[in-house]
């Protein structure tokens, strides 16, 4: 499985430089342009096996920066406001000349994705993310924050001998029962020679704000870009506790009943972009720009 993103930017944002992978065309001069935005605790490897599917359309670049807080972007000042990763992506475009560009995000890159969606994007495709996260009247956002990312949280505060036992620890995931090298390439561009190169702060951040922030939880029904929505039918620890929930998709397809919704089978959300389900993703993506 070869590695698509050839290229690698720096790209100047607020208090450093943000890292850019590309893929494909040259986005200075591509036929369309898809920037792909990773997910809260992951980084731009997350896309490979997306985009080289994608790499058969001639024209076609792909942008995949690393997150504020993330991979090579991770000594990035972490934010004040969530907003600060749509205009980190702003700046993305701004870099290379691009007025519009079809936007693909999955879980938090959703959110982000949606929160530029008015601004600069000409399409959304938005993989298991996007959608208000449940949170009870009265519960505690840090409660709940550790429920649906305690393994999350806790990988980040552990420390690892090797590149070999940090890929050891990822094969033993309940998600990847499925291993394949782009899951490999993940994991390895994913250990900065102890631990993560995740920032636990920035998590917890941008979980708050997934949970608590308005603006950021509605900007992807708030949006009228034309937009797809794929959804996996397992959760983090490939388990029945889904990202995106029937009843929750119900309520948003009620607010944007123009969105082309499906469910890919037999993925979790992990593998519905790095295993089985990145087919799926790229032909969404293909359809979009089409």
């Amino acid at each position: 499985m070869s590695d698509p993103f050839g290229a690698e930017y720096a790209v100047p944002v607020p208090g450093g430089t943000l890292h850019v992978a590309g893929a494909g065309a040259d986005p200075r001069g591509a036929r369309a342009v898809v920037v792909a935005l990773h997910g809260i605790a992951s980084n731009h490897v997350a896309w490979r096996a997306v985009a080289r599917s994608l790499l058969g359309q001639e024209g076609i670049a792909v942008l995949a920066p690393d997150l504020r807080g993330r991979g090579r972007s991770a000594e990035l000042p972490v934010h004040d406001a969530f907003s600060q990763h749509a205009e980190d992506v702003v700046a993305v475009l701004d870099a290379f000349g691009i007025d519009r560009a079809l936007l693909a995000g999955h879980s938090m890159g959703a959110y982000v994705a949606a929160g530029v969606a008015a601004e600069r994007a000409s399409e959304l495709v938005l993989v298991d993310g996007a959608l208000p996260l449940p949170l009870e009247p009265g519960a505690d956002p840090d409660e709940v924050l550790e429920q649906v990312l305690g393994p999350a949280l806790a990988r980040l505060r552990m420390t690892f001998d090797s590149p070999e036992g940090y890929v050891a620890f990822w094969r033993s995931h309940p998600a990847f029962q499925d291993w394949n090298e782009d899951i490999e390439a993940f994991a390895r561009y994913d250990f900065d020679g102890e631990r993560s190169a995740v920032s636990e702060e920035a998590v917890r951040r941008d979980m708050t704000a997934l949970l608590v922030d308005e603006r950021t939880r509605t900007a992807a029904a708030r949006s009228r870009v034309p937009t797809r929505l794929l959804r996996a039918p397992r959760g983090l620890m490939d388990d029945d506790r889904v990202m995106i929930p029937d009843d929750a998709l119900e309520a948003f397809l009620r607010q944007r009943p123009d969105v082309r919704a499906e469910l890919v089978p037999g993925v979790n959300h992990y593998t519905i972009v790095m295993g089985a389900g990145a087919p799926r993703v790229s032909a969404a993506i293909a359809a979009a720009l089409a």
